[in-house]
Formats: structure tokens, C-alpha cells, sequence
């Protein structure tokens, strides 16, 4: 059967033991993993590996011993509970074992767990286990989490009742974080209220958010918004010494100058605007959009983003010859210039 995303949060919370196996496949390693992992420990509990109810087993030692799976699949452990029997890094070439085996399978018998990369939909496997009554197929994409993904992860860390800004705080930077990194800074962040009875405040997620190997660049650019073309030229300097890509940079810049454009640009004023960010913006970095917006014309704006595209299709010229990061150097110190101009 193949889920949709509603069922599939149902699955790995609550999963259906009585049906033969579950696979999970899509482009990230990463998410597959994770995914996994909660599947895994809703369907075992704890002390899984302890107690032996949890065999491990590769897509490559299918293929040289294709009994494997059926032998894990049947085999009767020391302790009770549920087994599952877990094949990870699987691609078509191993289909016709893992099917043979699902075949065969029995109520009692352990819950499969397959995982693999991307697969077509004419792939053997994703077909089988879409089409099975007694399988589950569940795809793993890059997509934003859900809300109650986010209340999930905020519940497994111990992270309840939270204040409105900090969760909003949250809920942003469970957009901008990988998952493995998201839950890692939610573990954090527990612990580092632990025995601390006031609430979650804002400076208290910064402490712990990872740091961004992104924070010079964030820099330069907010030196930019705000006029400061004094600080641009040391700023890039530095970037420049670890092999930032002018191009990148310039994307950045851009995007960030459409976000102040659409602030400004709001009917009903800068206020209205802000509010309507995808993601939101939430605490300090909201304040200094809104100080920065503030300084800043829709018709410069509108000005400032022409120059920036026109800058990016420079850069990514073939006949372009001029040292990449100089030019864009002088377009910043240009609209450093032009943040005062509301004209």
C-alpha cells in the first residue's frame, strides 16, 4: 500500500505489526534514516538490540546469500515481543529475493524493513510493496516538516508547553536546519534547561542552534541592507579567504533584498508584510528586518534587486573576466550607498 503523508506519520507512531513490511525510499540518505529509525523503535521498543529482536542485513549480502532474509524473517528469538528483520541499502537487483521472502511471510513472523535511494516508478520493489495488501511503501522526500512532525520532536525531547515566541523560534528553525540537525538542537536545548524552571526564550534556542558556517555571509549581507559600507570590504575579504563563491553570495544577497521587497512592498504597510514571511520571522531577526525595511524605499528596493540579477548574470557569464568577488564588491558598496535613498 502506498502512503500519503497523513498516513505514513500514523505508521511510524503506530505501526500495523500485523502486515509484512514496510519499505522506505527517496533521494536523501539522511531523512531515510531517520525515518527508519522511528519506525524501528515504535515497532520494537526498547532493548531491541539487547534482546536480539532487531537483524541487521545489506542489499549486498542479500546478493550473496539470498537465504538470509527468509532465515531472519522466521527465525524464533530467546526473548518475546516483536522482531524485525531490517535491509538497508537495497536496489532493484535484490527484488526478487526480497519478494520471494515477503511471499512467505506469515502472521508472527518478523516486520520487515527495507530502505533504499531513489526508485523509479517502474522499479520491481516500489511496485510490490505498493501493490501488496500486506506491505507499505512510504516515499521520504525534502519537504518541509509539518507541524505535528515539529510537535513530535518537541514532545521526544521533553520540550512542552513552550511560549509562543519560542516556539515560532522553533517552528522556523525546523525549516532551515537538516532533521538529524533539528532534533540534535532540540536534545540541546533540553539539557540545557534541565532543572531550569523559567521559560524557553528566544536566546536560549541562539545558544544552542548550531552554529552557521553561513555567519559571515549573513554578515556582509545585513552590512549591506543597513548601510554599512565601511564593514563590507573586510567581511568579504574573509569570505574570500575560505573560498566563498561570489555567485552564491550574490543569491543570498538577492534573496534577501526580494524578502525586504516584499516587506515594504505590503498594501497595507512594512508591519503587514512581515507577517506574512514563509517562514516566519520571529525575535531579533525580525526586529532587524523590520529596522532594515525601514531604511529602504520600494522603488530602491525594486532598483537594488534589478542590479543584483543583473550582477548574477554577469558573473555566470562565459565572457565575464573580471575578478568575480571585486565586482560584486563594488555592487554592495553601491547599495550600501543607495539604503538611505527612500526616494
Amino acid at each position: 500500500m502506498k502512503l500519503n503523508k497523513r498516513d505514513m506519520l500514523r505508521h511510524f507512531k503506530s505501526p500495523d505489526t500485523s502486515k509484512a513490511g514496510t519499505l522506505l525510499y527517496g533521494p536523501d540518505a539522511m531523512r531515510v534514516a531517520l525515518k527508519r529509525q522511528e519506525l524501528n523503535a515504535s515497532l520494537l521498543g526498547p532493548n531491541a538490540e539487547e534482546e536480539m529482536r532487531l537483524t541487521r542485513l545489506s542489499g549486498g549480502a542479500l546478493r550473496s546469500e539470498p537465504a538470509l532474509l527468509s532465515d531472519a524473517i522466521k527465525a524464533t528469538g530467546f526473548f518475546p515481543g516483536q522482531r524485525v528483520a531490517f535491509v538497508e541499502g537495497v536496489t532493484d537487483t535484490v527484488a526478487p529475493i526480497i519478494i520471494e521472502a515477503l511471499e512467505s511471510w506469515r502472521p508472527g513472523d518478523a516486520h520487515v524493513v527495507v530502505t533504499a535511494g531513489q526508485l523509479k516508478p517502474t522499479s520491481k520493489l516500489r511496485k510490490f510493496f505498493e501493490s501488496n495488501t500486506q506491505t507499505y511503501a512510504a516515499a521520504i522526500y525534502d519537504d518541509p516538516p509539518t507541524r505535528e512532525e515539529i510537535a513530535d520532536d518537541l514532545r521526544t525531547a521533553g520540550l512542552e508547553n513552550l511560549p509562543q515566541d519560542a516556539l515560532g523560534a522553533l517552528s522556523a528553525l525546523a525549516h532551515e536546519l537538516e532533521p538529524g540537525d533539528f532534533r540534535q538542537t532540540l536534545e540541546k536545548l533540553a539539557l540545557y534547561k534541565l532543572n531550569d524552571p523559567s521559560p524557553v526564550t528566544f536566546q536560549d534556542i541562539s545558544v544552542c542552534a548550531p552554529a552557521s558556517n553561513e555567519a559571515e555571509m549573513d554578515d556582509v549581507i545585513h552590512a549591506v541592507a543597513e548601510g554599512r559600507f565601511q564593514d563590507i570590504g573586510p567581511i568579504l575579504k574573509r569570505l574570500k579567504s575560505q573560498g566563498t563563491n561570489a555567485v552564491g553570495l550574490c543569491i543570498a544577497l538577492a534573496r534577501h533584498f526580494k524578502t525586504l521587497l516584499l516587506i515594504v512592498g505590503h498594501p497595507h504597510g512594512p508591519s503587514e508584510g512581515i507577517s506574512k514571511l514563509r517562514p516566519p520571522a520571529f525575535g531579533p531577526r525580525r526586529d532587524r528586518l523590520m529596522r532594515q525595511a525601514n531604511t529602504w524605499s520600494v522603488g530602491t528596493l525594486k532598483l537594488a534587486v534589478g542590479e543584483l540579477t543583473d550582477t548574477d548574470l554577469l558573473l555566470r557569464s562565459a565572457n565575464q573576466t573580471a575578478p568575480q568577488m571585486e565586482v560584486l564588491e563594488r555592487l554592495m558598496v553601491k547599495l550600501a550607498m543607495m539604503s538611505k535613498r527612500r526616494g
